[in-house]
């Protein structure tokens, strides 16, 4: 018997560890797999970099720079890449686990893959070749780097596969995440969205966010975290600032300034490089990683910026679902419900998980079902990825006419644009593609999803959206604001030029009443005048400032008491996060959780509470209410420590932070990329730029892992050398990259 039970327990650990080793092989061999572009075209390009590493690439043809852009980056942060191609081929899952397995499920219910296959043969050629010359540097990379790799057979990649992460990311940057991940765990929706859909109820959630909880704040988990997707959605609480100056306002140059506040690191940070081609494709700016060419910068003649908008973009129906919940119900007939089985790979450990998963489509869009019915998601621009072939041509424009052609097809689904160019024309177009809906609805609230007629298709004409076009106050701006407040009095739009069904936002920010009032107490706006602008650090006493302030002012405490010793010392508050007071650490603590709320219309938080919360953090760690705030506020990455100023929803931006050990606020999000734009009559354009840390943020051995580092804390920029002559000048390493070699 001993033995018939030895015999048994053997194979029972035989059967296990085969389980196991099946476990942790299984995912590369079920994975989609791609074609490799056509290998015989060859690509060349030139990469020259600059003495802080940023990449001047050159190539015959836009093709051949595409390839370089891939292979630059790839010496860069190949690690940030692989993550970005996992997620459009819904693999993330096997590298980042749980989170990274939401993405994945987000990547079937939007149906990335789908809409790429569906409409990428549609794309012009040349854009097309652009995305294949952009895989082929991937592979060439890959091949080349097998110990970089983290997954078996995530290459070779083609331009499909690009395509589908820019599929599975746009919606995101006007707030996608904000309905899925509610309607995923069956919570009530955001006022934004409309009323709350009847039956749900608020989940508890933690007041911290993410990024807080460490320490002691880890045990107050939330029962729903915000999907932690790679965009600017709930990032975009900081959001980014812009400014366009004509040279009569400014004295004589038009200035364009580009300043990005986005993750520092990831999928979203910014990586800086310069294109030229014998082709006409010449621009300097900053791209996303899996992007061929940058979303922002500049070429010879003109340039622009983007900072996020919130426009009403998303609506939700509540389908009619037979007793099988199966078919659902239009316009008196029953329809199917598509359904689709979908494996999401889920790394734990040294194993990966299959987790099955149904994914729901109707006529409207993606379908989520919860224990409160069957709702349908309609976004703008769904189901379309001409986007990529518009920012390849926004690139090469030359003109404003020709620039403002390409916006006016309406193809980037949102952000705001804001422009400059040489002839001294500054813009700013409220980009949105806001669904074209038929009037008298209720868009803002839940629609019944057995109407045809409110299934709407294409976005509004672009005349329809808000426009400047060199005001007569010679400015314009936009800190993440209503497109209302912009160009200063008697330049401004009114709020009744534009219909209410279009959904546009009329909240402002901080940054923007800071910027708008500077601006327009301005005489002349000249470099010195908008620098500090930019670079300012206080707060107006409004808003959700204001609301703070009074909030913690009519407390009553008993004097002694730390919450009274707090509440003394933000009495004296100068409304700076300059680093010069010392309440500012205080305020820096308090502030941001205030402004997260207003911004994403969350309930405020209780003042004394948070106030507690920021004195007790104080006095844990420094020991006294009243440290310098420099001391508090990080910028940290490997070897570099360096204090920071600026605050939340300042012009001057730290806005997000991870708690260390220590107690000390490590920013991982607020002022990025930033460009300085300047053309002057009769001169070739000139440009600056900055990054908090370097051009290769996930090299620790490279010499520009951090080199920016302390340029940034000192609020001064380094030179673009955007022209061949200057780039070659101030060349650090110089080579040339052919594919297949």
């Amino acid at each position: 018997m001993k033995r018939w039970f030895a015999r048994v327990g053997g194979v029972v650990f035989v059967l296990a560890l085969v389980a196991v080793i099946g476990l942790m092989v299984w995912e590369p061999f079920f994975a989609h797999r791609s074609t490799a572009p056509d290998r015989d075209r060859t690509y060349t390009a030139e990469i020259i970099r600059s003495e802080f590493g940023v990449p001047h690439i050159y190539g015959k043809t836009d093709a051949d720079v595409a390839y370089g852009v891939a292979v630059a980056h790839s010496e860069d942060d190949f690690f940030t890449l692989q993550d970005v191609i996992a997620m459009s081929k819904g693999r993330y899952g096997a590298i980042a686990g749980q989170d990274g397995a939401q993405i994945d499920y987000v990547y079937h219910l939007l149906d990335a893959r789908g809409t790429a296959q569906r409409h990428y043969g549609d794309l012009p050629g040349d854009t097309r070749a652009l995305f294949e010359a952009y895989a082929t540097g991937l592979n060439d990379y890959a091949a080349a780097h097998p110990e970089e790799l983290k997954l078996a057979n995530l290459f070779p990649v083609n331009g499909e596969d690009v395509a589908a992460g820019f599929a599975l990311r746009q919606p995101f940057f006007f707030g996608l995440n904000g309905v899925l991940g509610p309607l995923v765990a069956g919570e009530e929706l955001k006022p934004e969205f409309g009323p709350p859909i009847p039956g749900f109820e608020p989940a508890k959630t933690s007041a911290e966010t993410p990024a807080e909880q460490t320490g002691e704040a880890a045990s107050e988990q939330a029962s729903y975290r915000p999907l932690p997707l790679p965009m600017n959605s709930d990032d975009a609480l900081s959001g980014s600032n812009a400014f366009a100056v004509t040279p009569e306002k400014s004295g004589g140059s038009t200035i364009l300034v580009s300043n990005s506040h986005q993750p520092w690191r990831g999928g979203v940070a910014w990586y800086e490089m310069v294109v030229e081609s014998e082709e006409g494709w010449h621009f300097t700016g900053a791209n996303f990683p899996g992007s061929p060419f940058p979303f922002l910068g500049h070429n010879r003649t003109l340039g622009w910026t983007n900072t996020v908008n919130r426009p009403d973009m998303i609506d939700i129906y509540e389908l009619v679902l037979d007793e099988s919940g199966t078919r659902y119900r239009l316009d008196g007939e029953w329809r199917d419900l598509e359904e689709k089985s979908v494996t999401l790979p889920v790394k734990l450990g040294p194993i990966v998980l299959p987790i099955r998963q149904i994914v729901y489509r109707s006529a409207h869009g993606p379908v989520i079902k919860n224990d409160k019915g069957a709702f349908a998601i309609r976004y703008g621009a769904i189901d379309s990825i001409d986007q990529l072939d518009a920012y390849y041509r926004l690139n090469k424009a030359t003109n404003l006419e020709e620039w403002e052609a390409i916006l006016a097809r309406m193809d980037v689904p949102s952000t705001n644009f804001i422009y400059g160019d040489a002839e001294g024309n500054i813009a700013y177009v409220y980009n949105a593609a806001i669904p074209d809906r038929p009037e008298g609805h209720n868009w803002r609230g839940i629609l019944p999803g057995d109407r045809s007629d409110l299934i709407w298709n294409g976005p509004v004409s672009y005349d329809a959206i808000p426009k400047y076009v060199n005001p007569a106050s010679g400015w314009l701006m936009n800190a993440n604001n209503n497109p209302y407040q912009a160009a200063g009095p008697g330049s401004d739009l009114s709020p009744d030029s534009v219909p209410p069904r279009l959904g546009v936002e009329l909240k402002t920010t901080n940054r923007a009443r800071r910027a708008w009032k500077l601006m327009t107490e301005a005489d002349q706006l000249d470099r010195e005048t908008l620098w500090d602008i930019k670079f300012d650090q206080t707060y107006e006493r409004a808003g959700y400032v204001a609301q703070m302030l009074d909030g913690i002012a009519a407390r009553q405490y008993r004097q002694g008491s730390l919450e009274y010793d707090a509440q003394q010392l933000l009495a004296t508050w100068d409304l700076t996060s300059d680093n010069q007071g010392r309440a500012d650490a205080l305020a820096l603590l308090l502030i941001r959780d205030f402004m997260s709320a207003e911004y994403q219309n969350n309930p405020t938080p209780d003042v004394g509470a948070k106030l507690r919360k920021a004195a007790t953090h104080l006095m844990t760690h420094f020991g006294r209410l009243d440290p310098p705030m420099g001391d508090l506020l990080r910028l940290r990455l490997g070897d570099v420590d360096l204090p920071l100023d600026g605050g939340s929803d300042t012009l001057r931006a730290s806005t997000t932070w991870q708690v260390d050990e220590d107690g000390r606020l490590r920013v991982v999000h607020g002022d990025s990329f930033i460009q300085w734009v300047e053309w002057k009559p009769g001169e070739r354009v000139k440009s600056e730029s900055i990054q908090p840390f370097g051009a290769a943020t996930t090299r620790p051995d490279s010499p520009h892992y951090t080199d920016q580092a302390s340029l940034f804390v000192q609020k001064r920029l380094k030179p673009v050398h955007f022209w061949r002559v200057d780039a070659l000048a101030n060349a650090k390493s110089r080579k040339t990259v052919t594919s297949g070699k």
